[in-house]
């Protein structure tokens, strides 16, 4: 369907954040690309993706089945929707021979993820998933130096996802990764990019992992004397550093309307932020919802070489990019997702490279440029048929979320478990 003059189609299923921010780079190059149908439930997302890209009447649908019953209308299908759904849609549209870009995680389950494998490879058609963290700047720009042997062969890696106090409220408290039944682990739902992207940069396999964590904070019997079941009731919220007022109305008042403002309700006024937090999940008191995923989190992990790695998820941090430690033969690499510092054993020096990662809100920076990149990619494999344009392809995809369910088996166990 693709050809050297037209744009690669794509279909969206799932306009919520994700969704839009990815169909955004059609917006940016339409020349590379163009968005032809979108399937969403909600009438204004549905909408504003129809709006955006002037979409054939018959392509805009609440319901992805009615796209994927139809001959074949799109090169191929971004699905961004919540992550039990994404097998079955994964499934569907590779059956019918679209190329898909699939949402990080691939699916709840390994025998999930098996089958979406199992099923791009036998109807031979292109698998990018959303790890966006390989795609970005910084890391190509520290891949780079490990290649070259900068610091010789990499030894250990201390590795740190610092969530933040505010997001992991937002996302794994109150929203709609709060609970393990109904989307899936942290550490698959979030810091599957982590682990993935350790997996990336050791360039190795993985054989072993153990791991720790548990809800430690947000539960009810840590809930202070006082509190009320939500915020806009609550005595103590002008206290209280899990304020859903000061977190979402403090950002309306700035003029910041876009996320996570616009995850809680479509009126990003005041009055219909206050609406959302009057009856809506995001205005409830953290110790007094429905959440069961962890809070914090440690990950080991042995590599085939017996090069080990440390991975920690927090949530009580400020909110910043992840940092990581490196330390190999020859020297020792820190970075902080905007510089990478290099200390040289053999010099004795030190180097520190800036990597531009500022972000204007587009596709275009969207987590240090990882959103284009992920995007750029896909749409150039399309264009020429060429899945090794990939960076986040089927069996590397695979391999790492084995990892994370292999950990998440390890933290139930109490065990060291085999990947």
């Amino acid at each position: 369907m693709t050809n050297a003059s037209a744009p690669v189609s794509l279909l969206v299923l799932g306009a919520g954040s994700r969704g839009s921010q990815y169909a955004r780079f059609a917006e940016h190059y339409p020349a590379a690309a163009r968005v032809v149908g979108v399937a969403e439930p909600r009438d204004f997302q549905r909408e504003r993706m129809d709006n955006l890209h002037d979409l054939p009447a018959e392509n805009v649908v609440r319901d992805w089945r009615e796209l994927a019953e139809r001959p074949r209308l799109a090169d191929g299908v971004i699905i961004s929707t919540q992550d039990a759904m994404h097998a079955e849609m994964a499934i569907a549209f590779a059956e019918r021979g679209y190329h898909i870009l699939l949402e990080k995680p691939m699916a709840p389950s390994a025998e999930e993820c098996r089958q979406i494998v199992a099923a791009v490879k036998r109807n031979n058609v292109i698998l990018a998933v959303c790890h966006v963290m390989r795609y970005t700047r910084y890391t190509q720009a520290l891949k780079r130096l490990l290649d070259a042997g900068r610091i010789g062969a990499i030894v250990s890696m201390q590795h740190l996802e610092p969530v933040g106090y505010w997001h992991q409220a937002h996302s794994f408290v109150r929203g709609n990764w709060r609970n393990e039944a109904m989307s899936s682990p942290m550490l698959l739902a979030k810091s599957c990019h982590d682990l993935d992207w350790i997996r990336y940069i050791m360039g190795r396999r993985c054989t072993q992992v153990s791991s720790f964590g548990s809800l430690r904070h947000f539960r009810a019997d840590q809930r202070p004397a006082g509190a009320a079941d939500r915020c806009l009731d609550c005595a103590i919220e002008a206290e209280c550093p899990y304020s859903a007022p000061r977190f979402y109305l403090g950002r309306v008042r700035e003029g910041n309307t876009g996320w996570p403002v616009d995850v809680i309700t479509d009126d990003r006024t005041e009055a219909g932020v206050l609406a959302a937090l009057r009856d809506g999940p995001y205005g409830r008191c953290v110790y007094a919802c429905d959440n069961d995923v962890v809070d914090h989190q440690v990950v080991n992990m042995q590599f085939e070489d017996g090069a080990t790695a440390n991975f920690t998820m927090t949530a009580f941090t400020r909110a910043r990019d992840r940092e990581t430690h490196l330390f190999g033969t020859h020297g020792e690499i820190f970075g902080n997702g905007a510089q990478i510092r290099i200390d040289d054993f053999r010099t004795g020096t030190s180097e520190t490279i800036d990597v531009n990662t500022s972000t204007d809100g587009t596709i275009l920076t969207g987590h240090g440029g990882g959103d284009e990149g992920v995007m750029r990619s896909f749409v150039a494999a399309l264009a020429q048929n060429d899945p090794a344009q990939i960076l986040s392809g089927p069996d590397e995809t695979l391999e790492s979320h084995l990892m994370v369910f292999a950990a998440e088996q390890a933290r139930h166990e109490g065990r060291v478990v085999a990947v």
